[in-house]
C-alpha cells in the first residue's frame, strides 16, 4: 500500500488532527465542507495564530508537534484528557488513534486508517 501524500507531497501526518481525528477519510473533509485540522497553515492559506482549538494551539502552534501522540507530556496533559472525557463515542476513538500512533507509529496507523469511512475507525 502506498503511503498517502500530504502537503507538497510530504507530511501525511498533517491529515491527523492533534486529537487523533483522521481528516483524510472524514466525510466533511472529502466533501469540501471542512478544511481539515492542520492543512493550509504551512502555505499561508490559514493563520495558526488564529486557531481556536486548545489542542491545536498547544500541540501544533506552541509545541510544534504534528499530533498529541508526539508530546512527551501526553499522559499528564489536561487539555487532551479533558477533550477525551467528553461524552460521545468519537472521543474514545480519537484517543484510541493517538495511543495507537504512540505505540505503533504513523506508518502503521496510515496502513489501517486509509481504509476507514470517517474520521475514526477500527484499530487492532
Amino acid at each position: 500500500m502506498t503511503e498517502i501524500q500530504g502537503i507538497n507531497g510530504d507530511h501525511p501526518q498533517r491529515f491527523v488532527g492533534c486529537c487523533g481525528a483522521y481528516c483524510r477519510t472524514c466525510r466533511p473533509f472529502i466533501e469540501g465542507t471542512c478544511k481539515g485540522c492542520k492543512l493550509g497553515y504551512d502555505t499561508g492559506e490559514r493563520d495558526i495564530i488564529r486557531a481556536k482549538c486548545p489542542m491545536k494551539a498547544c500541540c501544533f502552534r506552541e509545541r510544534q508537534h504534528e499530533t498529541c501522540a508526539d508530546c512527551p507530556d501526553y499522559a499528564t496533559c489536561t487539555i487532551i484528557s479533558d477533550f477525551y472525557a467528553k461524552k460521545g463515542y468519537k472521543y474514545k476513538k480519537y484517543k484510541e488513534s493517538v495511543e495507537f500512533i504512540r505505540k505503533n507509529g504513523y506508518k502503521r496507523f496510515f496502513e489501517i486508517a486509509n481504509t476507514w469511512k470517517g474520521a475514526y475507525g477500527r484499530l487492532p
